[in-house]
């Protein structure tokens, strides 16, 4: 039995869709004309997104979830290889590749494809899952090749992004707390390793402990944020109206874009902001909890909590109480292929919803 769609996911995803939109135009405007000659451009090529995300989410809220988890090695080898030919000469730049007049970051799409393998695998392994040799480990293995390749582009934070969505996972689908925290104990000095051998990652964690210190290098864009936040005080600058984004903060759409929306509307634009975050988060994981069975309820809490740790470790970043990460503002930030993935995540949400026994 199907219910109706999900009115209240369906609200607040089209309300971040639309501050999204109007945030990318004023923040990415000066960057767009000074680059491309008009200051729609990058606005232009969001909207493009918008509409091939929204086709997207629309799709898979249609197409039953269980028949998506039959292709989940399929998507996971298929993410894997996008992100493997970033490396090809003229096709791949950093972490983009290239593919005529549009640039997608394939690791975006294997974000995707490592939710939905991730819980029809899971459901696969049934209590096998609570044993390290069969649960825990092939996981750490899969995730330990792909981070093998990210870090290359290199991409620290996405790594960060799947590690903690795989052991979130995990703990949902029921694997051992002890052998959990084991492969966490053992990853914290690669992790240490990857920032002390990277010298712009060392630096972005020595400039997030004492900003002023690095205030014309390493810690110039975390300083300009909280200035850019500051100056908005409660009610803003008003929309179009940022200093900040006339080059004095760099990757103003992208990245930091939570400190425009501070400057422009202030602190209540960015608690509106926040608590629609939140409150998608919670219909999220109420979808999980009421869903028919272990692949909707993994489905369901690994698409919310996806889009809820990107949130708040890209907040956290503009906020100054997290290093700089890299990592994207969904629904927010400039940026085609975040926006097409989240929205795609939406849709398998509401197909969840749609279920019996969703709300």
């Amino acid at each position: 039995m199907e219910r109706q769609t999900d009115r209240q996911i369906v609200i607040i995803t089209s309300l971040l869709l639309l501050y999204g939109l109007i945030m990318v135009y004023s923040a990415s405007a000066p960057f767009s004309l000074r680059h491309y000659g008009s200051d729609t451009h990058l606005f232009v090529k969001q909207l493009i997104a918008a509409g091939a995300g929204i086709f997207l989410l629309w799709g898979l809220s249609r197409f039953d979830y269980h028949r998506l988890a039959h292709l989940d090695d399929i998507l996971l080898v298929g993410g894997f290889l996008l992100t493997l030919f970033t490396f090809f000469p003229r096709v791949g730049v950093g972490r983009w590749l290239i593919l005529g007049p549009f640039a997608i970051q394939p690791t975006e799409f294997l974000k995707f494809a490592l939710i939905v393998y991730l819980a029809a695998t899971i459901t696969r392994k049934g209590d096998r899952i609570k044993t390290f040799s069969e649960g825990v480990l092939p996981f750490v293995v899969v995730i330990g090749v792909i981070a093998a390749v990210v870090i290359n582009q290199p991409d620290l934070g996405m790594i960060l992004v799947f590690a903690t969505l795989t052991g979130a996972m995990l703990f949902a689908g029921g694997a051992r707390v002890t052998h959990l925290l084991g492969v966490v104990a053992a990853g914290v000095p690669l992790v240490y390793a990857a920032v002390l051998l990277a010298p712009y990652r060392l630096a972005r964690v020595i400039a997030f402990i004492n900003p002023h210190a690095y205030a014309s290098s390493s810690g110039y864009q975390i300083l300009q944020s909280l200035t850019a936040i500051g100056s908005g005080g409660i009610f803003g600058r008003g929309l179009g109206a940022s200093q900040a984004k006339l080059f004095y903060l760099p990757q103003a759409h992208n990245d930091f874009i939570f400190a425009v929306i501070a400057e422009e509307l202030g602190l209540i634009g960015a608690v509106v902001l926040i608590a629609l975050f939140v409150v998608l988060a919670w219909r999220a994981f109420t979808v999980a909890a009421a869903a028919p069975d272990r692949l909707g309820r993994l489905l369901a809490l690994g698409m919310g909590f996806t889009i809820s740790i990107q949130a708040f470790l890209n907040l956290g970043v503009a906020l100054g109480i997290l290093p700089v990460t890299g990592l994207t503002l969904p629904f927010i930030s400039d940026g085609g292929s975040s926006l097409i993935v989240t929205l795609g995540m939406i849709g398998v949400l509401l197909n969840v919803a749609r279920q019996e026994g969703g709300k």
